[in-house]
């Protein structure tokens, strides 16, 4: 019988944690044969996931017509739902959690996207909402955006797991990197302890390849000296910045600053790829699962991913394969006239308003649901 190709990941060091949350998942068992039999060990979500699970489906109905006709408002009852959904997937969680003493069993809740661009703001988010889940293996999400890194560093300072996320980019990689190395130096000089203060470092995949393989199939189109070096970077750009971001982690985590760190029990910030759902459908359903499995990472997938993988997925290690030929891929792209910092400032914007779309959109049902729901004004 064929091994599940999912388990296998874990020998390869890398934790497979699932992009997706819904209460009915959690409900009916099928979270913990999730955690069970395909050895996953996380969760992540976001608006754009808790839209989906609350607007389009009937798991939270009562619950909001409930609290509409106890005269809460839209915000309440979206912070209700959505911190009781982490909370029960942090439980289910919590064995591995504790097994692992602290490495794995993590599920993410962000903060409002609106905040992306707002430092104070993010951080009396974050604070609020990690004293409502009153769980030790839960991060909040916050984006790498430039104000988003002053409230990444603040609140690891202050012992709170962050999820950083919406990285597409390596410098900005490098800020988030530093400001975890700058929370845990203060956390180690004020005598405060680090052993489980966790961090990711979120980077999106697919998204890069989807903003470039249409700019790349124009220059294919066109001919001429530059349609040979398209078609060398077409759908190969992605996995080549995540290939070169695991090259700087090593780096990053590999140096004499960390090593006093981990003496004193500090964790590395890992790598996990986001976004890696296929969106082209001439490429393989697991080409940004297969391309970047390597040691020390997490990849979070949806379940339509991880269904595909447990299929017809191949294990093996291939994060640190060729780094000189994604190094080639990144310097290359200025002569097709792509610059790197531009793109992944574009994805950064993007992704912001990605998320605030369905939040708004949500924001939006629970509004109507409310109003239908809600007490009667009392008349004098």
């Amino acid at each position: 019988m064929r091994n599940n190709p999912l388990k296998e990941l874990a020998a390869l060091g890398q934790s497979l944690w699932l992009d997706y949350i819904r209460r009915s998942l959690i409900a009916s068992g099928k979270l913990r044969r999730l955690i069970d039999e395909d050895g996953l060990r996380g969760m992540t979500s976001n608006p754009a996931i808790f839209e989906k699970a609350i607007a389009q489906s009937h798991d939270y109905d009562e619950d909001i017509r409930a609290m509409a006709r106890a005269g809460k408002g839209v915000a309440e009852i979206y912070d209700t739902l959505s911190v009781r959904d982490v909370q029960s997937a942090a439980d289910e969680f919590r064995a591995l959690y504790d097994a692992t003493d602290g490495a794995d069993g993590y599920v993410s809740l962000e903060v409002n996207p609106h905040l992306a661009h707002n430092s104070s703001r993010t951080i009396e988010e974050a604070h609020r909402l990690w004293a409502a889940l009153e769980r030790p293996n839960v991060f909040i999400k916050v984006p790498a955006t430039t104000a988003g890194l002053a409230a990444i560093e603040q609140l690891l300072r202050e012992g709170i797991n962050v999820n950083v996320t919406l990285l597409f980019g390596l410098p900005r990689y490098q800020q988030v990197a530093e400001a975890y190395l700058a929370a845990v130096e203060a956390r180690v000089g004020e005598g405060k302890p680090v052993h489980r203060l966790a961090s990711v470092a979120s980077f999106f995949v697919s998204r890069m390849d989807a903003l470039l393989d249409p700019l790349l199939e124009g220059l294919l189109a066109q001919g001429g000296s530059e349609a040979d070096l398209a078609r060398k970077m077409h759908g190969q750009v992605a996995v080549a910045n995540a290939k070169m971001a695991y090259q700087l982690y090593k780096q990053i985590f590999g140096d004499d600053r960390f090593k006093r760190l981990a003496g004193k029990g500090a964790r590395t910030q890992r790598l996990l790829w986001a976004s890696t759902s296929t969106k082209n459908p001439g490429y393989s359903d697991v080409k940004y699962v297969e391309a970047l499995i390597g040691a020390d990472t997490v990849d979070t997938v949806p379940l339509e991913t991880l269904d595909a993988y447990r299929d017809h997925g191949a294990p093996e290690s291939r994060l640190d394969e060729d780094p000189e030929q994604a190094d080639w891929v990144l310097q290359r792209l200025p002569d097709l006239g792509i610059k790197i910092d531009k793109v992944t400032q574009q994805l950064e914007d993007e992704g912001v308003e990605k998320f605030n779309n369905p939040f708004d959109q949500l924001m939006a049902t629970l509004e109507r649901t409310s109003a239908a729901h809600a007490p009667e004004p009392a008349h004098k």
